[in-house]
């Protein structure tokens, strides 16, 4: 039986695996209170592709499904181990520990959170990865939180608010690129539209961590003693002189030359490893040792060693097998039409302009849910959607929008999706290990989730909702009669080929 004849779920059997999955991920993680949700997603996609199977599919159908969606996240996977070497070689060149050592110096408490998040986004407009400017600058900044007795789960909401701005407007940011790609309009039209919902929410997000600084910290909190026992633990075990702050400059350089974010992080690796050796002492294959399982150091400050013995490739094992998993799930949905399903049953109830552009945001939010990748929850969507903006008279700007708000700034906020699994895991919020506590960086991230709300704002009082013009109508009908024409060519030759075989 070939695909075309496999007639698409029902809303129910679309439906179905997914509730059967989360019940599943509920169970481990609030009955269990264990936090690894990578079994229940590979019982997922055994679900989904049994009930495929008794729809017609085979599994070699669903295999190409599960393949195809891994292989479109291996860059991401690709950056993950890139990361988990930048983190243990710039702790052993002197990188990190000489920004947690200059960040207790100059920074103060009561502006700690908010310089935090300005830092991380300018960081992260720079170097187009929200997940770099995490894994480092954020990492730097947890230290220099743990310095001023400031909350993980505060220090890492400001992070995660800083870092994930810049991923979703630097035009060097990879789901920057694909929002507008899938949605077809102009990178740069997609970033200028999503500034007015951007810096609203930054803004506001700015004047609540100055609230919290000045209010719920404050100076008089802070045990300066711990502070000064950080600073002379550092400046004994690490040579902190200004050279150790060339790799992170060097990768910024090599970003804003527009060279892609995999060589520049690696150049970065290859920078903090020749620190390493020529000015902190490290062998060669110490160095090696702290690329594959990261860097160890007891220097008799707990909260210096709690810190910096992290990093390394094995260190992001736990965040890439979840990403491997999350996106087998996702592929196996998407090529059973569960998930094509469910849009098509929305797209049918959609009415007004407001109804259109809650169900992208949402759509791109619950497939972030289900299928734990940012780069699906833009790429379906924004898909799937296109023809309804069209329909509607509205610019294809606004999907884009959506499905990025939708995607990129939501995916660190659901702990087992790729973007939350790697936050838990770089600023070292254990949850794992019990500190359940940690979650609350979630709600105190609130550039991510402010965002979509001034989104859905304008799109129910008519504000920053641009309408389709003539030269984008024109446009997007020339892309269908391509597509019209090569599906015509594609039919043509199937059914020469299928004439000589008879």
């Amino acid at each position: 039986m070939t695909e075309n004849n496999i007639i698409k779920p029902s809303l129910f059997m679309a439906i179905l695996p997914i509730i059967l999955t989360l019940t599943i991920l509920g169970i481990q993680l609030f009955y269990y209170g264990d936090f690894t949700p990578h079994i229940p997603l590979a019982i997922g996609i055994a679900i989904t592709a049994t009930l495929g199977w008794f729809r017609g599919y085979r599994w070699d159908d669903m295999e190409k499904g599960v393949m195809h969606v891994i292989r479109v996240g291996l860059p991401s996977i690709a950056i993950l181990m890139t990361v988990g070497m930048i983190v243990g070689v710039w702790i052993a060149s002197g990188t990190v520990p000489a920004l947690i050592y200059y960040g207790l110096k100059v920074l103060n408490p009561e502006i700690f959170l908010a310089a935090a998040m300005v830092l991380c986004a300018v960081v992260s407009v720079s170097l187009g990865t929200s997940w770099g400017t995490t894994g480092t600058v954020g990492l730097a900044l947890m230290g220099i939180g743990s310095g001023f007795d400031v909350p993980m789960y505060w220090t890492a909401g400001a992070v995660v608010s800083g870092a994930f701005f810049g991923d979703k407007i630097s035009p060097l940011s990879d789901t920057t690129n694909l929002a507008p790609a899938v949605t077809g309009v102009n990178l740069f039209d997609h970033i200028r539209n999503m500034l007015p919902t951007t810096v609203p929410a930054m803004l506001i997000a700015l004047v609540i961590y100055i609230f919290v600084g000045f209010n719920l910290i404050g100076s008089n909190e802070v045990d300066f003693s711990k502070i000064e026992a950080i600073t002379n633990g550092l400046e004994s075990n690490f040579n902190l002189s200004f050279y150790v702050l060339l790799p992170p400059l060097l990768v910024i350089a090599l970003a804003l030359k527009k060279m892609p974010a995999l060589p520049s992080l690696f150049a970065g690796v290859f920078a903090g490893a020749l620190l390493a050796l020529f000015v902190q002492g490290a062998s060669v294959h110490e160095i090696f040792n702290f690329m594959q399982s990261g860097y160890k150091i007891e220097t008799g400050v707990s909260e210096i060693d709690g810190l910096l013995n992290r990093g390394g490739v094995q260190s992001m094992t736990w965040v890439i097998t979840l990403v491997v998993i999350a996106l087998g799930f996702g592929g196996v949905l998407e090529r059973t039409k569960c998930l094509e399903t469910i849009i098509t049953a929305i797209l049918s109830r959609v009415k007004s302009f407001f109804g259109l552009q809650a169900s992208a945001t949402g759509a791109a939010i619950a497939t972030n849910l289900v299928a734990g990748d940012p780069y699906l929850s833009i790429a379906l969507p924004g898909r799937m959607f296109a023809p309804a903006y069209v329909d509607k008279g509205y610019s294809k700007l606004n999907l884009s929008r959506a499905v990025e708000e939708g995607g990129t700034l939501i995916s660190p906020l659901i702990p087992w999706n790729a973007g939350g699994a790697f936050v838990i895991t770089a600023l070292g919020l254990g949850i794992a290990e019990g500190n359940i506590e940690n979650l609350l960086y979630i709600p105190l991230a609130f550039a991510c989730w402010l965002s979509p709300l001034i989104g859905l704002t304008y799109a129910a009082l008519g504000l920053f909702s641009p309408k389709m013009s003539a030269e984008e109508l024109d446009r997007y009908q020339r892309e269908e009669e391509e597509m019209t024409e090569n599906k015509t060519v594609e039919v043509r030759k199937g059914a020469n080929m299928s004439a000589k075989h008879a």
